[in-house]
């Protein structure tokens, strides 16, 4: 089954500051039948102006990971740890057994673009951490690159971010017409998010066509097409 999500269908808050698109419950958008996609809990489509910010604040049992879409963004957390992220950069942080962090936009005038998503961790306790890697965004075309992983194969200091849950993070771009496979094992789950142009799914005697900042959640369907319409960017998820 492909189950999309159109992008103006998303749950949409400006506080002035803070542009937000969520694409589950989260903050004061709570619906019951939207909470969570497997141990995916939270994708927010955030714009943050220049010199502001989420001050430091704490967490729990999360994965979290942020993907910097346009401008920069700074994180500094209890453990010592301070970085600025781009395009091209992953952050990822493991809430585990508590951390407190912040997130601000370190320019004084252009905003930043980015997706933050928090998972459930696979098991509860662990010790909080938190790591920095970078994916070549010119190694995008054509190609699913892993950048985020818990499978311990497709990890690699530096370049594809360690996670504590049996998921897989890709990033893709494709041209108009150009097509990519995605066959999986049964029982999984599929999380496809547009981040530019427009993509059709194909796959279970099924087609979705997507346009940019559009979801799908798919489940039960192990050999998926993907075709890229205009120039597209595309974010896959795979999850148990």
């Amino acid at each position: 089954m492909i189950q999309t999500f159109k992008a103006n269908e998303r749950y949409h808050t400006n506080h002035g500051w803070l542009d937000s698109y969520f694409s589950y419950s989260f903050a004061d958008y709570y619906d019951p039948n939207n909470l969570q996609f497997g141990p995916m809990r939270v994708l927010n489509d955030d714009r943050i102006d220049g010199g502001t910010g989420f001050g430091m604040h704490p967490h729990r049992e999360m994965e979290i990971v942020s993907l910097v879409l346009s401008g920069q963004l700074e994180h500094r957390d209890s453990m010592g740890n301070q970085a600025v992220t781009s395009w091209g950069g992953i952050q990822r942080m493991s809430a585990g057994t508590g951390v407190h962090h912040s997130e601000k936009n370190p320019s004084p005038s252009e905003p930043v673009e980015l997706l933050q998503m928090w998972f459930l961790p696979a098991e509860r306790g662990i010790e909080p951490s938190y790591e920095t890697t970078a994916f070549d965004p010119s190694a995008l075309s054509g190609k699913l690159v892993p950048i985020v992983s818990g499978n311990a194969e497709l990890q690699q200091p530096g370049k594809v971010a360690k996670i504590h849950q049996d998921m897989t993070m890709y990033l893709t771009e494709l041209t108009d017409g150009q097509t990519i496979a995605f066959d999986q094992q049964a029982g999984r789950k599929q999380f496809v998010f547009v981040l530019e142009g427009g993509l059709s799914i194909e796959g279970g005697g099924e087609i979705a066509d997507l346009h940019r900042r559009d979801s799908a959640r798919i489940e039960g369907i192990t050999s998926l097409k993907l075709v890229g319409s205009d120039t597209s960017r595309v974010l896959i998820i795979d999850l148990p």
